[in-house]
């Protein structure tokens, strides 16, 4: 079991000697898993192909490590906690044992119809505890799962299907969401209208059991295929560079990207930041509010805890239903001891007031996460003093779905902690700061761009079907270097604090949103001549998205047009995507040679002014005076 760092002596020491011997210091940890057959040889890389292998010619299973290891230890212990929409409701639980028999009853029921290793599993549902058991149960039988979050779009669904030839879609009649049964079903039904040609069946769990349309030949009940199927399932011998799964996330083109992740480093990797960044002991309850649809929930609901043992639990709902105070009723009801959630979620329960915390008991908190954006001051000391009345130190991650796993981070009760910062790398992991050359900017009190400098054992292996656009979007910026896409600053101490992004990519709520993206959605309507999106500041988002938009005559009526448009993005991405702020424009600012200087876009929408730089040289420097105009007044 992965030794859990206790004092900011050990976590030096552990960082020091993780840089200085990389492959003693993971093969350590690699150590504490069961292997089939141990690796030849820990790592090989290169960053130029870019070419990343972990534990070479390691054979293992991931579910076997999250399950099986389990069973003669803490067979009888919870696994799974599941708290539903309807606070009202049944809350279900699954011990480890229990678990294992619901994985290897799917296993065997997806290898009979007809998904074997190799095959792409696709996954659009909700928030219950069937998301969990498939997903381990594509993975014991070596198949690669995609989860699409269940808020995309039919046809970003569809994109993301044929993108990666998926056999099979899993899915839900429908998905209770606060006071909403989305129709998540009929989703699926729309997409494959869309041409998804590579799907033979769609398994169907009844949620709420409301009537649905059915294919027939297509559709199969999930409680149907798993009858009378056997509860113990060989786990297929996989090797440590297999894929494990594919989780699309946006870039600055409109296509989204496959990025994927291999089973033995991602394992290493997950079990390891799991354990020792929330400090999980033994019989504590830990809550990540995420959903299974984004990374955090692959590798800090599912994989990291199942791999640590833990008791996981997994939350149906949404944080403001039925009232502002359910976060904090599930904490009290469930004792939760470790509570993961985003700064958009605080930012928006700090809104609403303080006494709905306060009439809780949330003393059995021990450590408060923050993951998917920078966390702002304001949020941090609310959360630190109304939420943690100062007793549960903050971990406030930074990461991304191509890391696989948290990277900076405060240490709880290990490291200190200052708000805004994420602070330190956790072992194994080296930031480097530089500047725009790509040379390294050496000491402390430095801005610059995040980079990488030696793989960890969970960094993406390449984009699924397209390599060419991992090296170009990745490695292909500075020699030699991983470039996270963020800018940092280093202070004295050499703590971390992410700036954001620095390049066309839109931090909303922690999803990201390729500006290029919302703009190809924008442009399906027949009045759009062209579009530029930009994110802006927003109180409670952290980012909003800000539409610059060019018709092809006079908008009458902006009110109906805009409501037009946040349609169509919504059809074309989901309602994620809609634009906060729609301005309607004659012109963008572009140079000579046609490039949008979203630098100006950026500035206007956040009503900085003073610092718009020379306009002289643009081509047509006069729109820019009319757009600061008319954004007095977006719709």
């Amino acid at each position: 079991m992965t030794h859990v760092i206790k004092t900011f002596d050990e976590y030096r020491q552990a960082w020091k000697k993780s840089v200085e011997d990389p492959e003693g210091f993971w093969a350590e940890q690699a150590e504490t898993f069961q292997w089939h057959k141990k690796w030849d040889k820990v790592l090989e890389w290169n960053f130029q192909d870019p070419d990343v292998k972990w534990f070479i010619n390691g054979k293992l299973n991931i579910t076997e490590n999250a399950l099986d290891r389990h069973l003669d230890t803490r067979g009888d212990k919870v696994a799974i906690l599941w708290e539903p929409n309807d606070p009202n409701a049944m809350v279900r639980e699954y011990t480890y044992r229990e678990l294992y028999h619901e994985v290897n009853k799917m296993a065997n029921a997806l290898k009979a119809k007809g998904i074997g290793k190799g095959d792409r599993v696709c996954f659009y549902m909700p928030m219950v505890p069937e998301l969990a058991i498939g997903v381990l149960a594509t993975a014991r039988i070596g198949a690669i799962h995609s989860v699409v979050f269940a808020g995309f779009s039919a046809q970003a669904l569809a994109d993301r299907i044929n993108d990666s030839d998926c056999k099979m879609v899993i899915t839900s009649d429908y998905n209770h969401r606060g006071a909403k049964n989305i129709p998540v079903k009929k989703i699926v039904d729309d997409a494959l209208e869309m041409g998804c040609p590579t799907i033979k069946t769609v398994i169907v769990h009844k949620n709420t059991g409301d009537d649905i349309a059915w294919n027939e030949g297509l559709d199969v009940w999930w409680h149907e295929v798993m009858e009378g199927q056997p509860d113990t399932c060989p786990a297929e011998v996989m090797d440590a560079e297999d894929p494990l799964f594919i989780l699309y996330t946006s870039g600055s083109t409109g296509k989204p990207k496959g990025v994927l992740h291999t089973i033995g480093g991602y394992m290493v990797y997950a079990e390891y930041s799991f354990r020792n960044v929330f400090q999980y002991e033994d019989g504590d309850t830990y809550w990540c509010t995420a959903d299974v649809g984004w990374i955090t929930g692959h590798t800090y609901i599912i994989y990291g805890p199942l791999l640590a043992g833990a008791k996981t639990m997994m939350f149906e709902g949404v944080p403001t239903y039925p009232d502002a105070g359910r976060f904090w009723q599930v904490c009290e009801k469930h004792q939760v001891n470790q509570f993961y959630t985003a700064p958009t979620a605080i930012r928006a329960l700090m809104a609403q007031g303080d006494e709905w915390v306060e009439g809780y008991d949330l003393s059995s908190i021990k450590v408060l996460g923050s993951v998917g954006e920078p966390i702002n001051e304001e949020a941090w000391n609310w959360y630190n003093e109304v939420v943690g009345k100062k007793n549960a130190p903050i971990a406030d991650t930074w990461w991304q779905t191509e890391t696989g796993g948290i990277l900076i981070t405060t240490l709880p009760g290990v490291t200190d902690q200052k708000p805004t910062y994420a602070c330190y790398p956790l072992p194994g992991v080296q930031p480097i700061l530089v500047d725009a050359e790509g040379n390294e900017l050496e000491g402390n009190n430095v801005e610059g761009l995040l980079c990488m400098k030696f793989p960890w054992p969970s960094i993406l292996r390449t984009t699924w079907g397209d390599h060419e656009r991992c090296r170009s979007t990745y490695f292909s910026m500075y020699d030699g270097l991983y470039f996270t896409g963020d800018g940092a600053k280093r202070d004295a101490d050499g703590r971390y604090r992410i700036i954001g992004r620095v390049d066309d990519v839109i931090n909303v709520s922690g999803h990201r949103m390729g500006t290029a993206e919302v703009e190809n959605a924008i442009n399906e309507h027949e009045n759009v001549i062209e579009s530029a999106v930009v994110g802006y500041p927003h109180n409670i988002k952290g980012q909003g998205i800000y539409a610059y938009v060019i018709t092809d005559h006079n908008v009458s009526d902006l009110d109906k047009f805009a409501k037009e448009l946040r349609a169509v993005v919504t059809r074309e991405i989901g309602p994620i995507a809609k634009p906060d702020r729609i301005q309607v424009v004659s012109g963008l600012p572009k140079t000579r040679s046609g490039k949008i200087m979203r630098r100006i876009l950026r500035k206007v929408a956040a009503h900085d002014l003073d610092s718009l730089g020379d306009t002289s040289t643009l081509l047509n420097p006069e729109v820019v005076e009319e757009i600061i105009e008319g954004s007095e007044k977006p719709v």
